[in-house]
């Protein structure tokens, strides 16, 4: 995949996973968020908590999943402190780091708490 196509098939798949957590009842707090840091893909509101979602699309679930890095989930770790910091709770904010997986036929599957602290 040419870099222009990879970028628009990342914006297809993250806005499927958006609508995939709008339907299941959850609020959108951000798209893709960016800090000093880095980018979140999507930020979801769960209550008074939060949800992270690294979104990654591949031909296949297993591709998609090995395409996060430990060295994005500290980016990502590192983001949502930022985010955080804009949050009534601050860094004692409930939160929870989701990976949304896309194979090439658009199937979704979430992986919740996804990867533990860095």
């Amino acid at each position: 995949m040419s870099g222009l196509t990879s970028y628009h098939a990342g914006l297809v798949a993250e806005g499927a996973v958006e609508n995939h957590y709008a339907r299941t009842g959850y609020a959108i707090a951000g798209r893709r968020w960016r800090g000093a840091g880095g980018e979140i893909d999507i930020v979801v509101r769960d209550g008074d908590g939060l949800i992270f979602v690294e979104v990654k699309k591949s031909r296949d679930f297993e591709r998609a999943a090995a395409q996060l890095s430990q060295r994005q989930m500290t980016r990502i770790y590192n983001t949502a402190s930022e985010f955080l910091a804009g949050e009534p709770m601050g860094q004692d904010t409930n939160v929870r780091f989701d990976v949304a997986l896309m194979d090439e036929v658009g199937q979704i599957q979430v992986i919740e708490n996804a990867f533990g602290h860095c």
